[in-house]
């Protein structure tokens, strides 16, 4: 049990900027990634809470402003990077300009189209944000965790080779089993299964075919495209849960 705890504080130290205990063991942090992505989410929700006062969209802006913030930029940094290892047409090529710190003219491109459709997404969610801030983090970072488990990692070194050292195929499984706790959770309290289903059905798709696409397109993940896999899942998710009718969002 206590291993579990340092490895979880690792988690915390090694997808935020939050401080944890001294014997955070930064170490199969993978894992815990849903689990930090809804208590990050729940922060956020906090946050959101008392920016009541605040017409919707700028309050939608201070959230997703402090979201990249307690990250530290850290998977909106693999958006950028994988942005601009795709646009390179000779596919030999693209983990070298990944690897580059300087960012391209598309990653800057792919990093704003990220924030600005974020705020506009949660611009028009006027309700039931603590659980879509919740729950689509917790999506975004099982993808994540999906991709760890199912596709080869291309780099030897890198920050996500700890994903890899050693590699567990299976620890996708317990973060799925949270967010679907999670979204019973949700459909109980609230005693209307609809969005928990379709926030459910939605995260399961995105975090699957994102991470496949990415595969597809570059042979297999690093770790600057498993934090892509984090952020477009969350936005898409977003996204999508715009499309419902009204009568569902407000009720």
């Amino acid at each position: 049990m206590a291993r579990w705890w340092r490895q979880f504080w690792g988690a915390i130290a090694f997808y935020t900027i939050l401080p944890v205990p001294p014997n955070a063991e930064v170490r199969q942090v993978a894992v815990w990634a849903p689990l930090v992505g809804l208590l990050l989410g729940g922060l956020l929700a906090g946050v959101d809470m008392l920016l009541g006062a605040l017409p919707l969209l700028p309050r939608s802006g201070l959230v997703v402003a402090l979201q990249v913030g307690l990250t530290g930029g850290l998977h909106l940094d693999g958006v950028m990077d994988t942005a601009d290892g795709l646009a390179v047409s000779d596919p030999q090529r693209r983990l070298e300009v990944m690897r580059d710190s300087h960012t391209g003219a598309y990653g800057v491109m792919a990093g704003c189209l990220v924030i600005v459709l974020k705020i506009l997404a949660l611009g028009h969610l006027p309700a039931e944000r603590f659980w879509l801030l919740t729950g689509v983090m917790g999506w975004g970072r099982w993808g994540q965790v999906a991709a760890i488990s199912f596709y080869p990692y291309l780099r030897r070194e890198g920050k996500g080779a700890i994903h890899h050292q050693p590699h567990w195929p299976k620890q996708w499984w317990p973060g799925l089993g949270l967010l679907v706790v999670w979204a019973g959770l949700w459909g109980s309290i609230r005693d209307d299964w609809r969005l928990p289903l379709a926030l459910t059905g939605w995260g399961l798709v995105l975090a699957l075919a994102v991470g496949f696409v990415l595969y597809r397109r570059l042979g297999g993940h690093t770790g600057d495209t498993y934090g892509a896999v984090v952020e477009w899942v969350e936005t898409l998710c977003w996204c999508a849960m715009t499309a419902l009718p009204p009568n569902q969002a407000l009720s």
